[in-house]
């Protein structure tokens, strides 16, 4: 049976988190918890999956949108809908989940109620970042998803998860203020566009002809496009603004580093797309040059520091820099070549990032170190490990038949469609990536036997096992999908196809349907 077109599918997806979070706080057998929870993520993917089968491909439009007033003095709207921009993140997120379950299973043992009532929150608030059409709404998402992650890092968290958690959320509070005085600010202009009424829905936002001046930095198209942007550069993280996730990262508990580098990340990302690009278009233009400078600074700043990192999440930590900036300069460089590439490589980040994340939370439950001069000769000892750690680097510096090719391969092309130089440096940054990837693979892996390998060796107390039937369970979908995106890269971007090419045909005059 199809979804019709006044489903309530995509409340159920947003809204169904919630009630699994409300369940297992009340669930009173403490041994079927992760039970519990796994069983419910599933069902969230399941759901979530409605959408592809019944997602038309063929159009830009908005699709099962529903709209109902909130508060109807200041125009907010409950108003969701989805199109070919932001489905595959919703896909994202429902896919992630019951593999961070999963991969939780040993890492996390105190406090697992709260954990997974948390986990369930912060995926409620991320689909609804991705899925909200009304700008307060919006707002309400963004700010929500802080206050779980708060907790998964600061309860949940390392030594100094404090010091890291106090930073992330400083930091990102701060850009959404900025975020929200402009929201407050084009919601006085909304009346030029409705009659009269003021309102907050984005699509009546796409309408207003914001005065925009070149090289007056105080018109307000130039003001609004840097708040919004900031926020969102904060989040991505853009360099310079990028110090909070090196931190969050080392002192994230694992599944708060595959979450975080999986979705929070991409809700940045995915703001340029929807907000900042379409909304200020001659802003965009204007001061493209600079996010594309900034985007390629972080693809080798980030690349040169992860090369120096002592501590394994500390590097994958840095080359989500890296990798990040990529997504930047696929998107301002603002061709269809660049732009379908950004958004893939979105899809690619979270799989591969978060499947290093997840193998290096395996290895420490084993080892409790990150450090990687201790070990060396792995291989030996956890040849199975070593076989999927190697898949999911492969993926991660876009070796051919991976995901990460594909996008990588696409931003370059745009890049030099853009400019020949900007795509020179972009390739430097490929080459910087293979080099500190299959540096920390040789250094864990091969050579000489280190003084974790060698202490397995002699005491049986501290015997290296190979990876478990649960671990293998994890690791598998994330193989699957690298190998598929890598080989059957349509079967996904066929999706936004219609959405990138309505937004680059309709930059200055950009308007979204209601399906």
């Amino acid at each position: 049976m199809n979804i019709g077109a006044s489903s309530s599918i995509l409340s159920l997806i947003i809204f169904l988190p919630l009630l699994f979070a409300l369940v297992i706080s009340f669930w009173p057998q403490r041994q079927t918890l992760r039970e519990l929870a796994l069983g419910f993520s599933l069902i969230q993917l399941a759901v979530s999956l409605l959408l592809l089968r019944d997602f038309d491909s063929t159009t830009a439009a908005l699709q099962f949108t529903e709209q109902f007033t909130w508060i109807e003095r200041f125009g907010i709207s409950y108003f969701v809908g989805v199109d070919g921009i932001s489905l595959m993140l919703v896909i994202l997120t429902t896919v992630l989940m019951p593999i961070m379950i999963l991969g939780s299973w040993k890492s996390i043992s105190e406090q697992v109620k709260g954990f997974h009532v948390a986990l369930f929150v912060l995926q409620s608030a991320m689909l609804g970042s991705f899925l909200a059409m009304d700008a307060i709404l919006f707002y309400v998402f963004w700010e929500l998803s802080l206050i779980p992650m708060y907790f998964i890092v600061g309860i949940w968290g390392g030594a100094r998860r404090i010091y890291a958690t106090v930073k992330f959320f400083i930091y990102t509070m701060a850009g959404s203020l900025l975020m929200l005085l402009a929201i407050i600010f084009m919601m006085r202009l909304t009346p030029e566009v409705t009659g009269g009424a003021i309102s907050a829905s984005l699509l009546d936002f796409y309408k207003l002809e914001i005065p925009f001046i070149a090289g007056d930095f105080f018109t307000p198209q130039t003001l609004l496009f840097f708040a919004f942007a900031v926020a969102f550069a904060i989040k991505v993280p853009l360099f310079p603004l990028h110090t909070w996730l090196p931190d969050a990262h080392v002192e994230a508990p694992t599944p708060g580093s595959v979450v975080l580098a999986g979705v929070m990340l991409k809700m940045g990302t995915y703001g340029f797309l929807r907000w900042v690009i379409p909304l200020f278009p001659d802003a965009s233009s204007h001061y493209a040059w600079l996010f594309i400078a900034l985007g390629l600074v972080g693809i080798i700043y980030g690349a040169l520091v992860a090369m120096i990192q002592p501590d394994m999440k500390k590097l994958v930590a840095y080359s989500s820099v890296s990798h990040m900036g990529y997504v930047i300069l696929g998107l301002f460089v603002m061709n269809v070549y660049g732009m379908g590439g950004s958004l893939y490589q979105m899809l690619n980040h979270g799989i591969s990032t978060g499947g290093l994340f997840l193998l290096i939370g395996m290895i420490y439950e084993r080892t409790h170190s990150r450090e990687i001069s201790k070990y060396g000769g792995l291989a030996a000892a956890m040849p199975i490990f070593t076989i999927f750690f190697i898949i999911v680097t492969m993926s991660s510096i876009a070796v051919p038949l991976t995901n990460g090719f594909v996008g990588e391969f696409l931003i370059l092309m745009g890049a030099y469609q853009y400019s020949f130089t900007a795509s020179i440096f972009a390739v430097t940054g490929v080459i910087l990536g293979a080099t500190y990837m299959l540096w920390m693979v040789k250094n864990i892996f091969f050579g000489p036997a280190g003084e974790i390998v060698k202490a397995s060796e002699h005491d049986p107390e501290h015997r290296l096992h190979d990876m478990s039937k649960r671990e293998i369970a994890v690791m598998l979908p994330i193989v699957i999908l690298i190998f598929w995106m890598g080989l059957f890269p349509n079967t996904i971007m066929d999706y936004s196809k219609q959405s990138i090419n309505h937004l680059l045909q309709n930059k200055q005059n950009y308007s979204l349907e209601v399906k």
